[in-house]
């Protein structure tokens, strides 16, 4: 690739500058090339060698507004916010328009978050800047330091009037209208923008999201599209198509999608995952398991990874390989409740009644608080005749369901197993007030106590 003319220039002064420090030879420069080698290890996070040169350019060149202003940035950089409004002034009285100088004089007050008074001073610099979108950008962040959004929507929409290509002023603004929940004004901006920069991969991005935000996944996919034909590298946009045709059951085009963000950069675990979740759609159980075994072998700490391959195992009805990969995934994540209600269920199907017990109890704790947790929970106790912990259970369900007939008729047939008729009797009649006809869950699941005459008589009695 040729160089320019000004990027050689710059080159050559960088490389004299590096090659004098080494020989401890003084060479001339003026003084806008000392601005741009500061600027240079500033911008490298190099402040050493910003201030050596620094200081070597003021030696020179001791009257140089520009070189001083570039002092004024690096003793705000410095946090010595004194000392640059000092200098500022002592500039300010010598060019009171330079622009340059009410910048800083933002900047300085940004840092004291005085974010008012710093829109004050850039607006001052918005009369004598010819680099009008820089400042609209400056304005447009500090109105983001106050949250206030839709004034700094307007500020980088004037940025982006001035200066199309402004990226960050893009995706400032598509922020600020996200973040004001103004989805579709935001579609209709972008496509305004897009009339005007056709050839904006970001923008066709940007509009994509938005789309795929509100569910627009067809309107989606085509903005992804522009981008990835505009950039046949960009590897979010091929991401995010991807899942655009997931949600539209586009499987194999959603394959498609991720296997080229596979070929762009390293295999991510999450592109993987998605392919494997994708194939198992689509019915091909091989390479879903593959997927899936490669998503945990490209990150072995990715616990979704673990369960993607549980829950395979699960719809297999394969419980034995499922507890294994459910046992992996709780190894990375032990305060889940989805992964200890997961293997609840599966110790469950495997007869281990004491580990499911102690999954649904895990589930629940780490705030699992559904209400099928809390009945195969209790029904689980019950089989392991732990009746009262059973019934303390149900009581505490009860605090999240309190008018629910399957708790009601749980608690009913748990007191009458423990001979405490008169708290059975008041449970079984809240029962039977919440849903009468469910009375057939005391003879599924408490067989003893349906036989019971003072349980048919009561029920009978109620029934009239």
């Amino acid at each position: 690739m040729q160089l320019s003319n000004e990027e050689e220039d710059y080159n050559l002064s960088l490389s004299k500058f590096e090659s004098m420090l080494k020989t401890n030879k003084v060479l001339f420069f003026d003084s806008e090339e000392f601005e741009e080698i500061i600027l240079h290890y500033l911008d490298m996070g190099k402040a050493a060698l910003a201030k050596k040169a620094l200081k070597l350019a003021l030696e020179q060149h001791p009257k140089s507004t520009g070189l001083k202003l570039v002092q004024v940035e690096m003793l705000v950089y410095d946090d010595k916010l004194e000392l640059a409004e000092k200098l500022l002034n002592e500039l300010y009285a010598i060019e009171p328009t330079n622009e340059e100088i009410y910048i800083q004089k933002a900047n300085i007050c940004s840092k004291r978050d005085q974010h008012e008074k710093a829109v004050e001073m850039l607006k001052i610099a918005l009369q004598y800047t010819d680099d009008y979108a820089d400042v609209y950008n400056l304005i447009g962040m500090e109105y983001l330091f106050m949250d206030n959004l839709e004034m700094a929507k307007e500020s980088f929409i004037k940025c982006l009037e001035e200066d199309l290509e402004d990226q960050s002023a893009l995706y400032n603004v598509v922020y600020c209208f996200e973040f004001l929940d103004q989805n579709q004004e935001a579609i209709a901006y972008l496509n305004k923008y897009i009339d005007q920069n056709p050839y904006s991969e970001i923008a066709w991005h940007q509009l994509g999201r938005l789309h795929y935000g509100v569910k627009e996944y067809e309107n989606a996919i085509r903005a992804f599209d522009y981008a990835t034909l505009i950039d046949d590298e960009f590897l979010g946009a091929f991401m995010e198509k991807a899942k655009a045709y997931e949600r539209l059951k586009k499987y194999a085009e959603a394959i498609e999608s991720y296997s080229r963000t596979i070929e762009l950069d390293d295999a991510t675990s999450y592109a993987l995952l998605r392919m494997g979740k994708c194939y198992e759609k689509l019915g091909n159980k091989v390479l879903a398991l593959k997927y899936f075994n490669q998503t945990v072998h490209e990150d072995p700490l990715l616990d979704k990874g673990w369960i993607a391959i549980t829950d395979f195992y699960v719809r297999q009805k394969n419980y034995q390989k499922a507890l294994f990969f459910v046992n992996k995934a709780l190894a990375i994540d032990n305060q889940n409740r989805l992964y200890w209600k997961r293997f609840a269920t599966i110790n469950k199907q495997m007869n281990f009644f004491e580990e499911a017990e102690l999954g649904y109890r895990k589930a629940v704790e780490f705030g699992d608080y559904g209400l099928d947790t809390w009945l195969f929970w209790v029904d689980i106790l019950q089989f392991l005749g732990e009746f009262e912990s059973a019934i303390q259970t149900l009581l505490q369900a009860s605090e999240y369901f309190p008018e629910e007939n399957e708790v009601e008729y749980r608690l009913a047939g748990l007191y009458f197993m423990i001979g405490q008729n008169t708290k059975a009797k008041f449970h079984l009649s809240n029962a039977l007030r919440l849903n009468f006809d469910n009375y057939i869950l005391l003879e599924d699941l408490f067989p003893v106590v349906w036989t019971k005459k003072m349980v048919q008589n009561y029920i009978a009695k109620y029934k009239k």
